[in-house]
């Protein structure tokens, strides 16, 4: 999921480069959504994974 807020962001940038400010705002948007959404599993994954195992 990273690697999908990775290239929404470089998307964005090549787009506000090239003067393309509703796709650049709409792949910003996305990237920013996807960032948020891996670090919410990331942080679960975290705290489910220090859990022992239950014998």
């Amino acid at each position: 999921m990273l690697s999908w807020a990775i290239t929404f962001l470089v998307v964005a940038i090549v787009a506000g480069v090239l003067g393309l400010s509703g796709v650049a705002g709409a792949a910003t948007q996305i990237a920013y959504v996807l960032f948020v959404v891996f670090l919410i599993i990331a942080a679960v994954s975290f705290i489910m994974g220090r859990r022992s195992p239950v014998t």
